[in-house]
């Protein structure tokens, strides 16, 4: 026996599934139980959705350990939020932690000393509609490397590669973190690189970026930086250029291969505070799967608002959308 879940349960099942917050979760779950109707088709999404609801409460009712801006479980592991996870990477001293701090609100310790960085830490960088997880990491050198950094840079969607390109010893200290990544079967791609021979091998695509720009030596270190990662963007950064800082904001979410599509309503206005987030060229039965998988079954056809296309542009379920694309979906 078929769900027949309503819409307004698909939006609010979704909100749900965004929210990071255990105590607004539990209060969305329950909502989406009382909304939900009750027959034999929906006997076990009540199950679930009871589980979900215990467990919530449970957490609630565990104090957790706190770390900067987010609980750590375990350092090799942590969890996702947001539209996608970057970890930043790089030498000693090349201002990862600086950035962080710069880019979201976690509060990260900040030294001019080497190695300052002794936990990961994970940060929430908003871009336009969205937010982004930024990781900072404890630097990589010649003789120091954290073992878990393997697992959280191949978890991943994204590496961005800090190095300070005012330090005369930049080109040994970037070879340097290259090196240990290689030993340990990871290669900083470029998004259009060819998949590597060696199948062991774990290309993690990559945003370099060259930071302290506008100070001594910076343009011989940006030179260097850029031979040794030719086929990489690489982008001149400093915390104290607020251009420099909206661009890196850009560029880290066009290097996540991602769009942004909005949701209407038949009869109302587009929601632009919460976008359904897409790998590039996703569809609209992609779109709707976000949703929910009974959704998506249902849905009959969509109509479209966007850059390049009419108004309502009415369209099938294999229709590939565009970043910040507005969706109707019709059942």
């Amino acid at each position: 026996m078929p769900a027949n879940l309503p819409p307004q349960y698909y939006e609010l099942e979704r909100e749900f599934k965004k929210e990071q917050d255990p105590k607004e979760k539990l209060r969305l779950a329950q909502e989406l139980l009382a909304m939900m109707p009750k027959h034999k088709g929906t006997d076990k999404l009540q199950a679930e959705l009871k589980a979900k609801i215990s467990k919530l409460r449970q957490q609630l009712e565990t104090p957790q350990k706190k770390h900067g801006a987010r609980t750590v479980e375990t350092h090799d592991h942590i969890d996702k939020e947001g539209a996608g996870q970057v970890i930043m990477i790089g030498p000693p001293n090349s201002g990862k932690s600086s950035l962080l701090a710069t880019l979201t609100h976690a509060q990260p310790l900040i030294g001019d000393y080497p190695f300052s960085t002794r936990e990961p830490l994970a940060g929430m960088m908003r871009f336009e509609t969205i937010q982004i997880q930024l990781i900072d990491t404890p630097s990589i050198a010649s003789d120091f490397y954290e073992g878990y950094l393997t697992n959280l840079i191949r978890a991943a969607e994204l590496a961005l590669f800090v190095a300070d390109i005012s330090t005369p010893t930049i080109e040994n200290e970037v070879r340097a973190v290259l090196e240990q990544l290689a030993a340990r079967k990871i290669h900083l791609a470029a998004r259009s690189a060819p998949a590597p021979e060696d199948p062991r091998i774990v290309p993690k695509a990559t945003l370099v970026v060259g930071h302290k720009a506008f100070e001594d030596n910076s343009d011989r270190g940006l030179e260097i930086l850029k031979t040794i990662f030719p086929e990489h963007p690489v982008l001149a950064t400093s915390i104290l250029d607020d251009g420099s800082m909206e661009l890196l904001r850009r560029e880290i979410f066009l290097a996540l291969g991602i769009i942004r599509v909005y949701t209407k309503r038949v009869g109302h206005e587009a929601d632009f505070n919460d976008p359904i987030i897409l790998p590039t060229g996703g569809t609209v039965e992609e779109a709707a799967m976000t949703l929910h998988k009974d959704f998506a079954q249902r849905l009959q056809f969509a109509r479209v608002w966007g850059k390049g296309k009419f108004e309502g542009q009415r369209v099938s379920k294999s229709y590939q959308l565009s970043d910040e694309d507005i969706i109707e979906f019709h059942l």
